[in-house]
């Protein structure tokens, strides 16, 4: 979908390895407590326009415990000396899925963190949202 190429193309370009310094600047917006909504979107789109508000609203909606492991993967990468870069991908999926791998630093290069979200289209409902919950 291009809306989330797009984004995970401003992600990828805010947690390279010539921005993600200045990024560890800020890790508190990704400490323990914070919501991840506002601060991720935020690097991958400016917050008057409508793919920001696409962005949030998708990380809303996000399990919580996708959020907060993946808000936990970032506040980890920030604090290691030096930051760890963040790859991100996109694929569509039937449910949500969050899978990380990270390649350790070596003597020549420096490792990095990939995430790949994995989820259905923003538009396209998943069957249980219109069952009511017997909860």
């Amino acid at each position: 979908m291009p809306r989330f190429q797009t984004l995970v193309g401003h992600l990828n370009d805010a947690f390279s390895a010539g921005k993600i310094a200045n990024l560890a600047n800020s890790k508190a917006r990704f400490a323990p407590g914070q919501p991840l909504a506002e601060a991720l979107a935020g690097l991958a789109a400016d917050p008057t326009t409508p793919l920001y508000r696409a962005f949030r609203d998708y990380l809303l909606r996000m399990p919580g415990v996708h959020s907060e492991t993946l808000r936990s993967a970032i506040s980890y990468a920030l604090n290691t000396e030096p930051p760890t870069i963040i790859t991100f991908a996109w694929a569509p999926s039937y449910d949500w899925e969050v899978t990380y791998w990270e390649a350790p630093n070596t003597e020549e290069t420096l490792g990095g963190i990939t995430v790949l979200f994995k989820s259905r289209y923003p538009d396209d409902k998943h069957p249980l949202s219109r069952r009511q919950s017997r909860r």
